[in-house]
């Protein structure tokens, strides 16, 4: 039988990941920044915050010597750093230099992975463990610690409840990007940009400011993703490579939400959810059929993709200056 009260809460567990993702992509790409390194922002974004709890940790001693405030913020804000300064890196080089932004954001991409794997690498070094991992298991648990009344109202406790803080921030962070976006002046000068810089520019709005600002924030929202992998999704475990593919799942969530923040949240569950069905629908030994179902995903872009080209409507279409460098000079 398929256990839909347990099924809900794992996917939406890893629907997180993606909708701080595809949240900060989303912003991102409305200023015309196609950041294809967002897979290296997540990394990074787990890895600083791997790094802060832990030097916390090996200070405190003991779980008990933990401020609970403190356990939360400190890898909260190397997480935030970390990701900030990949973004500057990001702006300097396709807004600043102009250089092309699919080779920048692949690069990052494989600089974040590479950047991650060696700080986590010395810090399992440094622990002397027998397994290549780190366990913040004091710190996790304050990250995943539920709302009180989760254990006590039956399936809509394990449903709606069960979650850590991070994951009811997500939601929060989606909708009001999606506010922003939609009704204020800013997110109005943000679409402007993203869609023709030179008219944008010739209004008085600062090209510039708008696409480090959007960049820089899109990229700490991501890193929160890698950030709640590690220390909710994982149980504070971190171990080298252990993030998958979600960081591109994340990129091609924004194009199944055709560029809106609040259609992610219903969208990342449902990418997680098929993500993970393979672990809920019996296959047996067939490794074949598994695979199949893993594909569910990207075969779902896809289509929707094709959907939305056929349709041909302005709104579904991404940035028209969508991985363009901005010229001043041939305005």
């Amino acid at each position: 039988m398929f256990d839909l009260v347990a099924f809900i809460p794992r996917a939406v567990a890893q629907s997180i990941p993606l909708l701080f993702g595809s949240t900060g992509e989303t912003i991102t790409q409305k200023s015309g920044n196609l950041n294809l390194g967002i897979p290296g922002v997540m990394y990074v974004g787990g890895i600083a915050g791997v790094i802060g709890a832990f030097l916390y940790e090996r200070d405190c001693g003991t779980a008990a010597n933990m401020n609970p405030f403190l356990t939360v913020l400190i890898p909260l804000l190397c997480c935030l750093l970390g990701s900030l300064l990949m973004g500057l890196l990001y702006c300097f080089l396709t807004v600043t230099l102009r250089a092309n932004q699919n080779v920048t954001g692949l690069a990052m991409t494989t600089f974040g992975v590479g950047f991650g794997n060696f700080f986590g690498g010395s810090l399992i070094k440094l622990t002397g463990a027998d397994v290549p991992s780190i366990a913040l298991s004091a710190t996790s648990n304050v990250f995943r610690k539920t709302l009180p009344m989760a254990g006590s109202t039956g399936w809509v406790g394990k449903v709606f409840l069960s979650y850590g803080f991070l994951a009811y921030t997500a939601i929060v962070i989606s909708l009001i990007a999606a506010y922003i976006l939609k009704r204020t002046r800013t997110g109005l000068h943000l679409r402007a940009v993203g869609e023709s810089p030179a008219t944008a520019d010739a209004a008085g709005i600062n090209i510039t400011r708008y696409k480090y600002a959007a960049t820089c924030l899109g990229c700490m929202i991501a890193g929160l993703g890698g950030l709640y992998y590690v220390m909710d999704y994982a149980c504070g475990v971190w171990s080298n490579d252990a993030f998958g593919d979600r960081g591109w799942l994340a990129i091609a969530l924004v194009i199944f939400t055709i560029w809106r923040p609040n259609v992610g949240i219903v969208s990342s569950i449902l990418f997680g959810g098929l993500y993970i069905l393979y672990l809920f629908i019996p296959t047996g030994m067939n490794l074949a059929v598994k695979e199949l179902y893993k594909m569910l995903p990207y075969v779902v872009t896809i289509i929707v993709l094709i959907i939305t080209s056929m349709r041909n409507k302005r709104e579904n279409q991404p940035p028209a200056s969508l991985g363009l460098s901005y010229f001043r000079e041939e305005r």
